[in-house]
């Protein structure tokens, strides 16, 4: 199957970048600590704006902000604020620079008291990806918002039950590919 005849979900069809975000990682179950910290702050700085402007400046992101390393992220001071401020690359919101360092600390703060984030993350789905089998997307659900409200009593902040549930998307917490779509086909045979 090429790329032009796989069915894929909806939004991942008209942009490449899209396309092979779609194809590679959205959806698969991410295990790793730090990268599922990444991911959180990237979809919180993605409120208000697309995805595809986040895809776009991913790599500037990731430059900007060490590797998304939270031991270096946590020691950032008012300089790097007003240096991430001046970085065209990226997104300029200070509240949202801010809410990425003070993550970075939380996610610290969590780490030096025994809670690993992703033992912490993945507790909410006995540890394995739910599946939507209902062809319905929703834009939160009682999960977003009850993992939301855990996020916020640790600290972290951009973490409302919507980009909550965006996040747990990205990371495969929840699998919502469309029943059409390659990688739901793929999926099926590889589960069942």
């Amino acid at each position: 199957m090429t790329a032009k005849t796989k069915q894929r979900c909806g939004w991942a069809e008209g942009n490449p970048l899209m396309r092979a975000y779609h194809d590679e990682e959205w959806g698969v179950p991410e295990y790793d600590s730090r990268a599922l910290w990444e991911k959180l702050m990237l979809d919180g700085f993605q409120a208000g704006l697309s995805w595809l402007t986040i895809l776009r400046k991913r790599d500037a992101f990731r430059e900007a902000f060490k590797g998304f390393d939270p031991k270096i992220v946590a020691k950032f001071n008012e300089k790097d604020i007003v240096r991430l401020l001046d970085n065209p690359g990226i997104i300029r919101s200070r509240a949202k620079i801010e809410a990425t360092i003070g993550g970075a600390c939380t996610y610290l703060a969590m780490e030096a008291a025994g809670e690993n984030f992703s033992d912490f993350v993945w507790a909410f789905v006995d540890g394995k990806p739910l599946r939507n089998t209902t062809g319905k997307v929703p834009a939160k659900t009682p999960l977003s918002e009850t993992i939301s409200k855990e996020l916020k009593k640790r600290g972290f902040k951009f973490v409302g039950p919507v980009i909550v549930y965006a996040w747990m998307q990205a990371v495969g917490l929840v699998d919502d590919h469309a029943v059409h779509c390659f990688r739901a086909k793929s999926r099926a045979k590889k589960t069942g």
